[in-house]
């Protein structure tokens, strides 16, 4: 045949493919950009001289010129968006119910914090933030930001971006420790879900937002609610399973010894000796969510995120920098009460 393709010819005659290959005929559907570049100036799109060199990877596209009967990449992506697509009614049916609360809650906690007086928030976010560290530093560096994103007229934006990170930060800890702690007892379920962490923990941020941009409207909070619960909640996970694994069996024997139950066990020595890695879990599960808040931007979640997406889209600097930056002080404010209260665990537990 005197072309690159002419030895993927060969081997399927060799194996004696052909008459499958005849029977299917050429694949149908649009030309691809090489062929139609190809066709405008009279060529082939697979003039390329045999050689090794030159030779192509054995892929869906460069089999497909060989066999017609062998698909091309864009029938494996469109069979995959078919089938999807097909699955998709089915699916809504059944995560419809089970994610609208989800809803009910953003909203509510969206218009308590946007309808509560600003002197009022701000004293009560201290006032938690006091209980939660007893440092009187913390409570001076959250009042000072608060207090400079109020002064640019960013404290609504600012708000809307903490009612969001804590009501699904609070959600991720409540799903995940019960995860974790069912990893730690049952090493079968630890190896099932684990891929599934790893899985989570490497797929890029945009990527959890297409499947559910076709399975909610953009109107509704739940979508931007399960990508960010389900982008944070594995740190929780983890760290609840190890700080549960490493409590010392030495401690276990003498509880068995006392005989108590294992519901006894777990929450009277496992969680709280557990606790400052559940702590460091949690760290980590807010500071994701505080990052996948500012992407869900894009599927209309409101905060300081939208105005770095309008700073973008009509190239707007001064927005999207100032945006930009409260951002980053809400997550320095974040890490730091976060740490601090961790840092008081730890102490609480030293012997």
């Amino acid at each position: 045949m005197g072309t690159a393709v002419s030895i993927y010819v060969d081997l399927i005659d060799s194996v004696g493919l052909r008459s499958w290959c005849d029977a299917a005929g050429a694949t149908k559907g649009p030309m691809t950009m090489a062929e139609l570049l190809a066709k405008s100036k009279g060529t082939s799109a697979t003039n390329t001289e045999l050689s090794l060199w030159g030779l192509p990877f054995p892929s869906l596209d460069e089999l497909n010129k060989a066999c017609g009967a062998i698909p091309r990449s864009r029938d494996l992506t469109a069979g995959v968006e078919a089938l999807f697509l097909g699955a998709k009614d089915g699916m809504k049916v059944v995560l419809d119910p089970l994610t609208q609360p989800l809803s009910w809650i953003l909203q509510a906690v969206l218009q308590l914090a946007q309808s509560t007086p600003w002197w009022l928030m701000i004293s009560l976010i201290c006032l938690f933030v006091l209980g939660a560290t007893r440092s009187a530093r913390v409570v001076g560096l959250v009042l000072a930001s608060l207090l400079f994103l109020a002064f640019v007229d960013h404290y609504t934006y600012a708000i809307q971006t903490l009612a969001i990170i804590m009501t699904c930060a609070c959600l991720s800890v409540l799903l995940g420790v019960p995860i974790g702690i069912t990893m730690s007892m049952h090493d079968r379920f630890r190896r099932m879900i684990i891929p599934l962490l790893d899985t989570l923990q490497t797929l890029p941020t945009f990527v959890y937002l297409i499947p559910l941009i076709f399975l909610f409207s953009v109107t509704e909070p739940k979508l931007y609610g399960i990508a960010i619960i389900v982008y944070s909640i594995a740190p929780v996970i983890r760290m609840t399973d190890l700080g549960i694994r490493l409590v010392d069996r030495d401690v276990l024997e003498a509880a068995d010894a006392f005989g108590m139950s294992g519901r006894q066990k777990l929450f009277s020595i496992q969680i709280p000796l557990a606790l400052p890695n559940i702590m460091a879990g949690v760290n980590q599960t807010i500071m994701l969510s505080l990052s996948m808040v500012v992407i869900a931007s894009l599927v209309s979640a409101p905060g300081l995120g939208t105005l770095v997406l309008r700073g973008i889209n009509n190239l707007e600097l001064g927005v999207g920098l100032v945006a930009g930056s409260g951002i980053v002080i809400l997550a320095i404010m974040l890490d730091r009460v976060s740490k601090a209260a961790l840092q008081r665990i730890n102490l609480a537990h030293k012997p």
